[in-house]
């Protein structure tokens, strides 16, 4: 039913193309509301807080719609006319559009199309300085209530040169964003990632995305506490063109149950005033925000409904690519076809708005604010489904004991993280000159563990000023001694060099978008360099471009999601190169277990002095050879850069005896990319390849390939 009545309005209730659009989403609405028992919020009635108020009393739809968004639909997902109608849409309504995690093309980033909601997933698709610079709210996506534990997934026929490009990945081929147990294992993590996005935009709210689902309160409490200003509740309806066909069989609960237990487990813990509740999955009209702020929530965002308001038939064609309205499709003649225009998804939304404000007249409540958090309103009704009837709902709308004493909604403050000068700021104040391009600067500073996500804060601030193109070569000279703490250098954009002679902890370079990163232990140590460590785990985490030297062994998870950095290492854990879409990564030295699982893009050069890696790859989409002339050329390069950078003895012994040690390093590449230079080279043969296969070089029937 087209709820708008092909009719566009103005926020003028009053007018007569308003009135005789809003009655046919009544119409709409009304067979929403009497429907049969389908979710939990059919078997519930709202209570009056008093007697009726008028309807001019009750706050103006602007009010209203400042809260609304629109989920995490992702542009691959969807096409780009059916992305940017959602983000003018909700831009000219003040609510909010969500960019989903498949990145945006810079070009939106200074008009109406920039989605304000840029969400950072695990795979970190399109996540950039300059992306991240240009958001109002930045959302960590720890899962999704249609498909939890699964992560994302675009077929590879989705992937057209313009989703790659931005993206930054490999036209045709599948994408996978791993569930978030890569970067994240702990709630520590999490807020070590909240932490993180602060710096690098520190005018926007963190989100987090959490699925509705038994325990999510707990999780919640300690979101709140890792400072996170907001926290989304998915709930089990949705899913766009990203998803496999197999995730409606592993979807999470209701959002009704996520949210009100997250509700109740913050007010009994005292957090409740400290961060915003937001819900989705599913929400369809006035009745269900309202019942959702009833239960907790402070904010509401629409994904299906949204679609539907911009012309989605609900043909369940998004995974075929072959939407026949040119909404979650790439292809061109199908997208020619979409009906949808910003002013559609407009009035639907001042619909849904000026029902609420109906609504909330009937109930004696003058704004959604007096609603949120009121669970006292709410009662089960009686429906004569004897199913539905016969449960207990008493749970869901329990008031925790504290309630009268703690806030049941959010206090209005951000959740801010503890004050006190850093080493960012001293950074970003030091480098201005060259902001203000008035030269290069070269600084120089000590560095303790403590000080972590050091130069985040300067790339985030070159993103918003110059965009992911940053500033020339080595414009910003950074050298430091000490050890840092976790994130060094995330972020990094275009133009800052950074020199640690020292020791840093996880996630050095994560997310790096350009520059140069070198670390290195000082010139007297009395140790092997290439046996000892010099980063911690993720190391390379996201990142999309940029160098990195470490002249020394990383922890696990190393490169991990890189889709385009070059990085020189003397020894990996388990996981090396794990959904790599690009780059090239150089280990001199031994990897662990499961190199290159989930491999797409990129390539890697290893050396295997002890012949270990063909029983600790992963076969499934990578395969082994050894380097062509090409490849030795290159690698030379790489290794002469790290021995000039660092110093690295290993890197200097290499090159001192380069025929002996070319023929131990293995060349890592996704077996759809070796085809693909395969047939460009059109059957020639360069000298020196030889592919390692099973059947050739056979494992150790004792060893456990992973």
């Amino acid at each position: 039913m087209d709820v708008t009545g092909g009719l566009y309005p103005s926020m003028d209730t009053a007018l007569p193309q308003f009135q005789e659009g809003y009655g046919h989403y009544r119409e709409y609405s009304a067979l929403i509301d009497q429907r049969p028992p389908t979710e939990l919020r059919d078997l519930l009635e709202m209570l009056p807080a008093g007697p009726p108020v008028p309807l001019e009393a009750v706050e103006p739809i602007e009010a209203i719609l400042k809260r609304f968004s629109t989920a995490a639909m992702s542009l691959g997902a969807t096409s780009t006319e059916a992305h940017e109608t959602l983000a003018i849409a909700m831009n000219r309504l003040g609510g909010m559009s969500n960019s989903g995690e498949g990145g945006e093309d810079e070009a939106r980033f200074r008009d109406e199309r920039n989605s304000k909601i840029k969400q950072v997933a695990s795979g970190r698709f399109g996540v950039t300085p300059a992306y991240l610079a240009n958001a109002a709210e930045l959302q960590i996506k720890m899962a999704q209530g249609s498909k939890p534990g699964e992560g994302g997934q675009l077929p590879g026929h989705k992937v057209s040169a313009e989703i790659a490009r931005i993206r930054h990945t490999t036209p045709g081929v599948s994408l996978i964003s791993p569930p978030p147990h890569h970067d994240i294992y702990s709630i520590e993590d999490l807020a070590q990632l909240i932490y993180d996005l602060k710096q690098v935009n520190a005018g926007a709210l963190v989100s987090v995305k959490l699925v509705a689902t038994a325990g999510v309160g707990t999780i919640a409490a300690g979101v709140a506490k890792g400072y996170a200003d907001l926290i989304l509740i998915s709930g089990h309806n949705g899913g766009t063109g990203a998803s496999p066909l197999s995730s409606i069989k592993n979807a999470g609960v209701s959002w009704e149950l996520g949210l009100a237990e997250t509700q109740q487990t913050l007010i009994i813990n005292g957090l409740r005033g400290r961060v915003r509740l937001r819900a989705d999955g599913g929400l369809q009209n006035g009745r269900d925000v309202l019942i959702a702020a009833l239960l907790g929530a402070d904010e509401y965002s629409f994904g299906t409904t949204a679609l539907i308001a911009e012309g989605c038939l609900m043909a369940r064609a998004c995974h075929n690519n072959t939407c026949p309205v040119g909404i979650a499709t790439q292809r061109l003649d199908l997208r020619a076809k979409f009906p949808g225009t910003p002013e559609m998804v407009m009035a639907f939304f001042r619909y849904v708005a000026h029902e609420i404000r109906e609504l909330l007249a009937s109930l004696g409540l003058r704004s959604l604010e007096e609603a949120v958090g009121r669970t006292d309103l709410l009662r089960q009704r009686t429906t004569g489904v004897a199913e539905a009837d016969a449960l207990r709902l008493h749970k869901l709308l329990a008031l925790p004991a504290n309630f009268a004493q703690q806030e049941i909604r959010h206090a209005g403050e951000r959740n801010p993280l503890p004050v006190g000068e850093t080493l960012n700021d001293r950074l970003l104040q030091d480098a201005q000159p060259a902001l203000e391009g008035r030269g290069s600067v070269e600084l120089n500073y000590t560095i303790r563990n403590c000080e972590r996500t050091v130069g985040a804060r300067l790339s985030g601030v070159i993103g918003q000023m110059y965009g992911d193109h940053g500033l020339p070569s080595d414009t910003i000279r950074i050298n430091l001694r000490g050890s840092a703490g976790q994130s060094f250098g995330a972020f990094n954009a275009p133009g800052v060099s950074f020199h640690l002679i020292g020791e840093a902890n996880d996630y050095v370079g994560k997310g790096m978008a350009g520059g140069t990163i070198a670390i290195h232990p000082s010139r007297e140590a009395a140790y092997a360099w290439h046996e000892n460590v010099i980063a911690g785990n993720t190391i390379l985490y996201g990142a999309t471009g940029g160098e990195l030297y470490l002249a020394g062994r990383v922890g696990e998870r190393f490169a991990v999601r890189n889709s385009g950095a070059t990085v020189v290492v003397e020894g990996v854990g388990d996981h090396g190169c794990e959904y790599m879409t690009g780059g090239t990564a150089v280990i001199l030295g031994s990897t662990g277990y499961n190199f290159g699982a989930g491999m797409t893009g990129g390539v890697a050069f290893v050396l295997d002095v002890e012949e270990r890696l063909p029983i600790r790859y992963n076969r499934q989409l990578v395969q082994l050879d050894r380097l062509n002339q090409q490849d030795q050329e290159r690698l030379r390069e790489l290794v002469q850069r790290h021995a000039d950078l660092t110093g690295s003895p290993r890197a200097a012994e290499i090159l001192a005896n380069w025929a002996a040690y070319v023929p131990l390093f293995w060349r890592v590449m996704p077996r759809e990319m070796v085809a693909r230079i395969e047939a460009q080279n059109a059957g020639t043969q360069e000298g020196g390849t030889a592919t390692y296969d099973d059947a050739t070089h056979p494992a150790p029937k004792a060893a456990a390939v992973v």
